[in-house]
């Protein structure tokens, strides 16, 4: 067991399963940030992101069959370890930290901005909004509550019919 973990480290498939997930999460946050300001639907947001996530088994496949060497990439068979000089470049690790910085600087640019304008808009009612008030049950029969209930509903539908007014829904006028 030991030896395949070894091997997994001489094929830099760790390296690249963190860069991968690093670079996926950092772009899927991207999209998700910058595709709706394009009106772009959700479900080509959701096809990207599966997209990215079928990607990572291709990927970590590729780094074990596959060496990159200065002479280019090369099967990891054909690879003779003894003629090929291991310098210990940390370069990756610049990749990832750029990556998560971009990833938590796009986290907090669409939670500082987008957010705030979204809330503004939901506080803000329209000119012309009305809410009907839940009814009580005054009667001594406790079974006729469906029927307090019924009214407030008929009004609400009554009142949804008229273009422009926009009505409070029964659930906001609950207490």
């Amino acid at each position: 067991m030991n030896n395949f973990f070894a091997e997994l480290k001489r094929r830099n498939v760790y390296k690249v399963a963190i860069a991968y997930i690093v670079g996926g999460w950092a772009l899927s946050q991207g999209i998700a940030q910058v595709f709706p300001v394009f009106d772009v639907p959700d479900w080509v947001i959701r096809l990207i992101v599966v997209l990215i996530v079928l990607g990572l088994p291709i990927a970590l496949a590729l780094a074990w069959a596959f060496e990159l060497t200065p002479e280019g990439l090369k099967r990891a068979e054909d690879v003779n370890l003894a003629t090929q000089p291991r310098s210990k470049s940390h370069g990756w690790i610049y990749v990832v930290v750029i990556g998560a910085a971009i990833s938590v600087s796009l986290f907090f640019l669409g939670r500082y901005t987008v957010g705030n304008s979204a809330s503004a808009a939901r506080t803000k009612l329209p000119a012309k909004s009305i809410a009907v008030l839940p009814f009580d049950n005054l009667c001594e029969d406790k079974s006729a509550t469906y029927f307090a209930d019924g009214i407030q509903d008929q009004i609400l539908t009554k009142l949804a019919s008229i273009a422009d007014l926009k009505v409070i829904s029964r659930t906001s006028t609950r207490t």
